[in-house]
């Protein structure tokens, strides 16, 4: 069926072509049309208490958002006709300062001593605006970008809204970068692992195409994450150049069987197919691996690179043959020599001292799995972007001049008299690390009546059954301090209403550090199990995969501990990510060493035989293939600002050579001395059943070997 196929294609290499150059066309409007979300936050799971207290903010307040204008040195006509400017812009709910935070029949001096002082700092002035829609909604992106067209040098604005859009406007200008800089870098891998000139444009064209389809049908999901885009295409390129070279690998040999070559080609294809399918099969298991997790952004990249790897493996069997046999002539004609050396004597080297690598290995592993537990990590979104950003400029100015790092916002129960929302007020303000409390009733103070307070500045704080309490914090985001405060006000709050909503920035990244601890070592034995049943199944052992898991592991516990040993804290996402795609991505390595070492015992070579057959045959490969995926991360390390981005590629081009390592110098070793225990937990390991080597070796005990002078046996 697959060799019929294969024929089949073979002989319409130009309409095949065609037909896929025409999809082109509705990819890359899908690509265009895929919206893109830059609100890591917004993964959270929707049943989380923070979750559902920003959801109120949205519906009834009228405030997803909100985000802090400071005003420095200018005059307070500017202020205002700033203000009224802001007021004008599609979807802000509010906006306000001191000068008109209760009209213009209450003069600012009888307001409390506190509110004043939240809203003047010095010479500078601080504004409030509230946005209807959640922070990173197309529609609040669009609102904070007309209103920074409104704003000059003095003014700056923080907030998760203005900080998300400062990050798409970096990711936006940087991603062609990223492309361009892979693509370069790959493509002198391949110049130089490949004999001919012409064949790796023909394997970037090939990827480049599979890439379009993949984020042009990401039309279906409405919108990815900045990460997932931004490193989606250079993953794909990683992981995917694989089976280009496997194909085309075959096909070299395939040709000095046959005088056509599109019968050479559909040889290959149908050789290629099986093993093109199950190699894929843990890639893409360690991408779905990431879809269990709870905080969603998993699940968002998950499915984009499973679908990635899918599509890449379909156009490797129907594009890239077409691309080989209509430039077939050109890739004869421009060759170069061989450049990768022989590997034999190092391989047996490596066989000889087999038992060294093997301490090695032990010697590595325990250090190792300590470092990579207790790697440092960051929560803290801002700490990824460039300090020159506008909103991060805002948030130390909040710092520095009106001592707010952050803002809780609690959502109470809006029957709460007066008298218990006085006592919970104080009992908030003595809290450690709190600045400063507003709320409905303290802006009324002691002096204001409410009738004199206009309904739009009253529906900021109270709409429908609810209050809103805001509490501003001298503590940093993701802190061990905002965390004990964010405790001790929950045990103030829930002496008034147990029922209170705690959201706010600090309030959501607190659960989602919980989260993500939890998705971590979920994420990490979904892959190890489902990649161990993939081997299981292919290999038909129980041994080969736990040989081949534990080098992995090891490739990923010394790259996730590095940062340990340099004091380098890393995106908190990174280790999850990482964790299953080295896992998905590279023992793809492995299993290349173990499928040659294992064909080799069956054709009767001895173990050291093998093992030295299988690393000289399959190192070239595990280098380009390696390489491939290092230099196509390497350019994002180099040139992203993106801190986020940056370290999620240093550690994925960093553990494609980390794995090739262990690969090339572990696992020979590993499979050679620990060839009795895979042969007595695997299938037809020699080419004879487990039943058939036990009866064959209890036949060799009992017949004596005959000698010149012995008898026939009885």
């Amino acid at each position: 069926m697959v060799k019929k196929f294969a024929t089949w294609l073979s002989r319409r290499s130009r309409i095949i072509l065609f037909v896929a150059l025409l999809l082109l066309i509705p990819s890359a409007a899908g690509y265009f049309a895929t919206g893109v979300n830059y609100d890591i936050l917004s993964y959270l799971p929707k049943d989380v208490r923070s979750v559902q207290g920003e959801n109120l903010l949205e519906e009834p307040f009228g405030a997803a958002a909100t985000s802090m204008m400071i005003v420095e040195n200018m005059p307070a006509k500017y202020s205002d006709d700033l203000l009224n400017q802001i007021k004008k812009v599609d979807h802000v709910s509010n906006a306000f300062w001191l000068n008109n935070i209760v009209g213009i029949q209450i003069p600012t001096e009888i307001l409390p001593a506190d509110i004043s002082d939240s809203f003047n700092s010095g010479g500078n002035t601080m504004m409030i605006i509230q946005f209807d829609k959640p922070p990173a909604s197309k529609e609040t992106m669009q609102s904070v970008a007309s209103i920074k067209k409104l704003m000059n040098k003095n003014c700056f604005m923080a907030g998760m809204s203005s900080m998300i859009e400062d990050t798409r406007e970096v990711i936006d200008a940087e991603l062609p970068k990223y492309i361009g800089v892979a693509v370069l870098l790959t493509l002198a891998v391949l110049l130089l692992s490949f004999e001919s000139w012409i064949i790796p444009f023909l394997f970037l064209g090939c990827i480049g195409m599979a890439i379009i389809y993949n984020m042009g049908t990401n039309l279906f999901l409405g919108r990815i994450s900045y990460i997932t885009k931004a490193i989606a295409a250079i993953l794909q390129l990683a992981v995917t150049m694989d089976y280009s070279i496997f194909l085309y690998r075959r096909y070299e040999e395939e040709r000095a069987h046959f005088e056509d070559n599109r019968d050479a080609m559909a040889e290959a294809i149908a050789a290629a197919f099986t093993s093109l399918s199950g190699s894929s099969l843990t890639t893409i298991a360690g991408f779905l691996a990431l879809c269990f997790m709870r905080f969603t952004l998993g699940k968002d990249m998950g499915i984009v690179m499973a679908k990635g790897v899918i599509i890449g493996v379909i156009c490797v069997i129907l594009v890239l043959p077409s691309f080989i046999l209509i430039f077939n002539k050109q890739i004869d004609k421009y060759q170069h020599r061989k450049l990768f050396p022989d590997f034999t004597k190092m391989n047996s080297d490596m066989i000889r001292h087999r038992y060294l690598y093997l301490i090695i290995f032990f010697v590595c592993l325990i250090p190792a799995i300590y470092s990579q537990a207790h790697a440092p990590v960051y929560y803290k979104m801002d700490q990824s972007l460039p300090k020159t950003l506008n909103s991060i400029q805002a948030n130390e100015k909040m710092k520095s001049d009106f001592n707010m790092s952050t803002e809780h916002f609690i959502v109470l129960d809006g029957s709460l008299d007066n008298a218990a929302m006085s006592k919970m007020e104080d009992q908030i303000s003595d809290v450690k690390g709190v600045e400063k409390v507003f709320s409905y009733h303290k802006l009324l103070g002691k002096g204001i009546p409410d009738f004199f307070v206009p309904d739009k500045l009253r529906n900021v704080f109270k709409s429908g059954n609810y209050q809103l309490l805001i509490v501003t914090s001298d503590y940093e985001v993701a802190s061990d301090d905002v965390k004990t405060q964010l405790s001790e006000l929950q045990t103030v709050i829930n002496e008034y209403d147990p029922t209170a909503y705690f959201t706010g920035e600090a309030a959501m990244t607190e659960d989602l550090i919980a989260i993500s601890n939890n998705d971590f070592n979920v994420t990490n034995y979904i892959s190890i199990a489902l990649i161990f049943l993939i081997e299981a199944i292919v290999f038909q052992s129980f041994g080969i995969p736990v040989v081949l898991i534990l080098a992995i592991e090891l490739a990923i516990f010394i790259n996730e501990g590095i940062p340990y040993f340099t004091d380098t804290s890393v995106p908190f996402i990174a280790p999850t990510i990482i964790s299953a795609v080295q896992l998905g991505a590279t023992v793809d390595y492995a299993i290349l060493m173990t499928s040659r070492f294992h064909e080799e015992i069956r054709n009767g070579k001895t173990v050291k035989e093998a093992a030295i057959i299988a690393g000289k045959t399959s190192d070239p490969s595990i280098i380009t293939s390696s390489l491939t995926m290092f230099c196509a991360t390497l350019g994002v390390t180099i040139i992203s600002n993106m801190a986020i981005v940056k370290e999620i590629c240093n550690m994925l081009a960093r553990g494609a050579l980390i794995s090739a390592v262990i690969t090339m110098f572990i696992v020979p070793s590993l499979l050679c001395i620990l060839e009795p225990i895979i042969r007595r937990t695997t299938r037809r390991w020699n080419g004879k059943t487990l039943k058939e080597n036990r009866l064959e070796k209890a036949a060799k005990k009992e017949v004596p070997v005959q000698t010149e002078t012995s008898g026939p046996v009885a």
